[in-house]
């Protein structure tokens, strides 16, 4: 809402979230959200110092 110079009050519509973002509150991305968190809850997952770190996990991974 603003008001102008000549005391007219304009109204203007405004979306909660910004439409290059709307993806990310679609219900099967939050369903994925969800599961994350539970990764996340439970302990299942690996922080890696460093992007070598990472790809070697990976490569572990693929070996088993």
């Amino acid at each position: 809402m603003t008001e102008r110079a000549d005391g007219v009050i304009e109204l203007r519509a405004a979306l909660p979230v910004p439409a290059d973002q709307c993806w990310f509150w679609a219900e099967r991305w939050q369903e994925r959200e969800r599961e994350v968190d539970g990764h996340v809850t439970a302990g299942r997952v690996a922080v890696h110092e460093s992007t070598e770190d990472f790809l070697g996990h990976l490569d572990e991974l693929e070996a088993e």
